[in-house]
């Protein structure tokens, strides 16, 4: 029996290249390990400049030069499940040529960004860690940073964070918290023709759904930047038989809440939303957003860096910068791709975002070409 040979990445190659060799590695979430063997080869193979440990499925790489400053890139290797997308191949559409396949967009772009840099940037004006890890796009317990954090926090100390998420090569600061909240209503079962003996739980969710249909989000603008907060009803469960009028009925609720609002305030809101409702609310999951941080030192050099062509948003998703947050680092958001089209059949990224986000980091990282 012959044992297929590992895949080779090539971290001199064009951009694109390497985006698609990465991107034709399938590494959906608990299936990393392929990828992670590719890239720690690629960093031990090509870059003495640097310390390469392997964790699990995660593969940390960084220098020793004794810099003031240390400033840490981080991309996850995971992706959702394949839905007919790979391998990868190329198009040119409205003049636009793309690279199209899962994980291009989400993140592999990004980490084929980090991992050309990591190989070239020699002579930074920082010390650097790059951090490629597994189990980003399954529960919070199981990304690796969690669990790197509490193992081995020295691996992810840094002054300033950049997280390769899709930001159509601009940046995007901090990311919202999210919430999620299960909202349950009582009743009486009984027969669905003699109705007057039961009471129905499902119609006691309408208020619920009035409620939440009326909602006006708040929008807060923090450090110039405006995050648009959204509550919402994303899934509705009750009953039994189609003759039965059903006794419980529970509405599954998203919050997600800009990041000056804890995870303590956002349910506290969210109660206050509903009060007078007869409901039983739980919180089934939470995790606090990441203020921008803008102005820290390391974060307002990078952006002088980027220079005044770089777009500057803010996250209106939750990506890792929270964690990092949660650490007391500074992070932002930048890579290749648009978040919109994350987990779509027709994941792609555009190959001039491949090449300015090379370009924008490279410049920064004293890389010339």
């Amino acid at each position: 029996m012959h044992t297929a040979p590992a895949p080779v990445l090539d971290p001199h190659a064009d951009i694109v290249e390497l985006t698609a060799a990465i991107v034709d590695i399938g590494s959906v979430s608990g299936n990393e390990a392929t990828l992670a063997d590719a890239v720690e080869a690629a960093l031990r193979t090509h870059a003495d400049h640097l310390e390469v440990i392997r964790d699990g499925d995660t593969v940390i790489a960084r220098t020793h030069r004794g810099l003031d400053r240390r400033v840490l890139l981080a991309g996850h290797l995971d992706t959702v499940p394949v839905a007919d997308n790979l391998p990868s191949s190329r198009r040119t559409r409205a003049g636009r040529e793309e690279l199209v396949g899962r994980g291009s967009c989400d993140m592999k772009g990004g980490v084929a960004v980090f991992l050309q840099l990591a190989v070239e940037a020699v002579a930074a004006p920082v010390d650097l860690t790059w951090v490629f890890y597994d189990h980003e796009e399954v529960a919070a317990a199981d990304n690796s940073l969690t669990r790197i954090a509490a193992e081995h926090p020295d691996y992810l100390a840094a002054d300033f964070a950049i997280l390769g998420e899709p930001t159509s090569a601009g940046v995007e600061g901090g990311c919202k918290g999210t919430m999620k909240l299960a909202v349950a209503a009582r009743g009486i079962a009984a027969h669905s023709a003699r109705d007057w003996v039961g009471d129905n739980a499902i119609h006691h969710l309408a208020p619920v759904l009035e409620r939440l249909a009326a909602y006006e989000a708040r929008r807060a603008v923090i450090d110039g930047l405006e995050y648009r907060e959204c509550l919402n009803a994303v899934e509705i469960s009750g009953g039994i038989a189609g003759n039965v009028i059903p006794d419980r009925a529970t509405a599954l609720l998203n919050y997600r809440f800009a990041p000056d609002t804890s995870v303590e305030q956002a349910e506290a809101h969210v109660r206050e939303v509903l009060a007078g409702l007869d409901l039983e609310i739980t919180v089934t999951d939470a995790a606090p957003g990441a203020l921008p941080g803008l102005s820290d030192p390391a974060a307002a050099d990078f952006l002088a860096a980027l220079g005044e062509d770089v777009t500057l948003a803010a996250k209106q998703g939750w990506t890792d910068v929270a964690r990092f947050a949660a650490l007391g680092t500074p992070a932002v958001n930048f890579g290749p791709g648009d978040a919109l089209l994350a987990h779509t059949d027709d994941e792609h990224v555009p190959l001039a975002d491949l090449h300015a986000s090379l370009e924008v980091l490279g410049r920064w990282l004293g890389v010339t070409r």
